[in-house]
């Protein structure tokens, strides 16, 4: 009893000082981060794409790509080899734009109107809004934003709900269950598996929307614990903590727009976990309102052995039996440095085992990544207009031809590593001293910081480049899983060739692009990420085409010993994967447990199961 007094002690007293320092913080907020956001979404997110309004890949009257805005590295620059690059290797034709509707047409809502007299004034906010009802219905999937940019989606929430405080959330659900309305949370909506599509609903459907929900409520250094509501954006989240002289993290490549409740919601993993881990090595204690009561552990203790983990069943839930209210999750201290750097090997397969042998050396960095040639030619077609080219150019041939001449490299077959150290001097200085050290007995080249820069800074751009390729007639997508050390060159090689068979045979007429990364290490095996992009023009169906094409890479994958996800979920895109991931078994558990949660079916997501 004595811990839960601590913690509403901890709780008031963090309410009262940030009502006190409340104008202090805000006025930090405008001076200090470009990327304050207004309440309302609408007003900054692009309505049928990704990221900031501000920012895209702009095609300009020279015939040269800039990347527009002011947020990012290449912000405002030119970049001369892009639209080549599009060209020679997806088949882009600048000629043949596909541009997007203006506005996706909407149904009416359906609405229970005792339910709204009842609930307008007990929550933050009622919308009733197309556009509002619009945004949260729908992720990013290939197919939800194809239906926003030329078609229609089948079914939009009736109304967005935006609630303030727990004590909202748990007003909302019990009316929920009165009145028997549908409720779907709803965090940054970035998800990709279309946990958010919804299907055709008597009921009403309300999005509830989270994101007011945003407070760092007290951080605990003694214990390196925080308290922080669930809607809170990873930015935010990182942006508080370090003010407090702590940081979490976590670090997905959405990370600007997701929100920690939804990293709960799909059992999110980060850039950065071999540092500060997956989501459910940061998180202690979670506190969620489910339509049979509010749950959360009576403390927060490191660990507890009293039967199955119920935290470990709200993790992966995917908004299937309550809303996320706060959580406690682990800190560490800000790290005292961070340094990128870049290694270059023969080939891919040369680079697998450079993985291999960091993950049996227990000294990881905070982020290792390898990209095959694919990948790295793609991000050399990223490289700006730079000053003093000729001189720069100059020292790019000489490590072209170090690298060809010296090293004996096929520039055409080489792979890369880029590396994120973070953390204090010490281990930092272990962690390269180990990586030289293997990179070297692989015949690896030390290619340094920029590369390594370059290729963290890709992560954030691949959703914006998906949206540059919708312009113009070119589908593109990105899955990820995890395997076996053993199983991964031969699973990377078959998704692929199975990727360009499915292709052909449904008439595609320019050779898919597909590329592969693998990730997130583990002592076991690894995450793996495969890109692919195709173009459409003369396809009758190109979203059923592709959605065909992405489930063969699924069946592949899962042919060759990968899981049916490591970090983006299920959603209602790889249901049909569910009995081959957990058995006929599984699935009854997961359903018993739904039911137990949500015997009325209010969060009515349909996901996983």
């Amino acid at each position: 009893a004595s811990d839960v007094y601590k913690r509403q002690f901890m709780e008031r007293l963090a309410i009262i000082n940030t009502h006190l320092s409340q104008n202090k913080v805000s006025q930090e907020g405008k001076e200090g981060n470009q990327d304050e956001k207004s309440k309302n979404k609408l007003e900054w997110f692009k309505h049928n794409g990704w990221g900031f309004k501000d920012t895209e890949f702009l095609l300009e009257s020279d015939g040269i790509l800039k990347l527009t805005g002011k947020r990012y590295m290449y912000s405002e620059m030119k970049l001369p080899k892009l639209r080549e690059w599009a060209e020679k290797n997806i088949g882009i034709d600048a000629n043949k734009p596909t541009p997007a509707q203006a506005e996706m047409p909407v149904d009416p809502p359906t609405i229970n109107q005792i339910f709204v007299d009842e609930i307008k004034n007990q929550v933050d906010e009622l919308s009733f809004d197309n556009l509002v009802r619009i945004m949260h219905s729908h992720g990013h999937s290939m197919q939800e934003l194809f239906a926003l940019r030329h078609g229609k989606l089948e079914k939009v929430v009736d109304a967005v709900i935006f609630v303030a405080t727990h004590e909202q959330a748990e007003v909302l659900v019990q009316a929920a269950q009165r009145h028997n309305i549908v409720l779907i949370p709803y965090g940054g909506g970035t998800n990709v598996t279309q946990a958010l599509m919804l299907r055709k609903e008597e009921r009403m459907v309300i999005g509830v929307d989270m994101t007011r929900m945003n407070r760092v409520k007290w951080v605990d250094k003694k214990n390196m614990l925080a308290c922080v509501e669930a809607g809170i954006i990873g930015k935010d989240l990182e942006r508080e903590l370090v003010r407090q002289g702590v940081v979490c993290g976590h670090e997905p490549d959405s990370v600007e727009f997701s929100s920690l409740g939804g990293w709960i919601s799909t059992r999110a993993s980060g850039m950065k976990k071999n540092v500060y881990g997956n989501i459910e090595d940061i998180v202690v204690n979670i506190k969620i309102v489910t339509p049979i009561g509010t749950f959360q552990k009576g403390s927060d203790w490191p660990r507890v052995s009293s039967g199955p983990d119920i935290n470990q069943m709200i993790m992966g839930s995917e908004g299937s039996i309550g809303l996320i209210t706060e959580a406690i999750i682990r800190v560490r201290e800000v790290p005292q440095i961070k340094i990128f750097d870049s290694v270059i090997f023969p080939d891919f397969d040369t680079g697998i085992k450079f993985m291999y042998e960091v993950a049996r050396s227990r000294q990881w960095p905070a982020s290792l990544r390898l990209v095959d040639n694919t990948q790295f030619q793609f991000a050399m077609s990223l490289k700006p207009e730079e000053k003093n080219a000729t001189f720069k150019n100059a020292i790019e041939n000489f490590k072209k031809l170090y690298l060809t001449k010296i090293k004996n490299f096929d520039l055409s077959k080489i792979a890369v590593v880029t590396i994120l150290y973070e953390g204090d001097q010490d281990t930092v200085a272990l962690q390269q001293k180990t990586i030289n050290s293997i990179s070297k007995r692989l015949s690896g080249l030390v290619a340094g910081g920029e590369a390594g820069e370059r290729g963290y800074f890709l992560t954030f751009m691949i959703a914006y480049l998906r949206d540059f390729a919708f312009n113009y007639g070119c589908v593109a997508e990105s899955f990820e899983t995890s395997c076996p050390w053993d199983k991964i060159p031969t699973l990377c090689k078959s998704v692929q060739e199975r990727i360009v068979e499915e292709c052909r045979k449904r008439g595609v007429k320019f050779t898919p692009w597909v590329s592969s990364r693998v990730t997130q290490v583990y002592e076991t095996g690894a995450a793996v990420y495969i890109y692919f992009a195709f173009t459409y023009h003369g396809l009758d169906d190109p979203v059923r085409i592709y959605s065909e094409v992405e489930d063969a890479a699924r069946d592949e994958i899962m042919k060759n010993g990968g899981s049916i996800s490591h970090h983006h979920g299920v959603g209602k895109l790889r249901k049909k994967f569910m009995e081959r991931s957990i058995g006929d078994t599984g699935i009854s558990i997961l359903q018993r447990v739904k039911r137990t949660f949500d015997p009325n079916n209010i969060f009515a997501t349909n996901n996983l199961v």
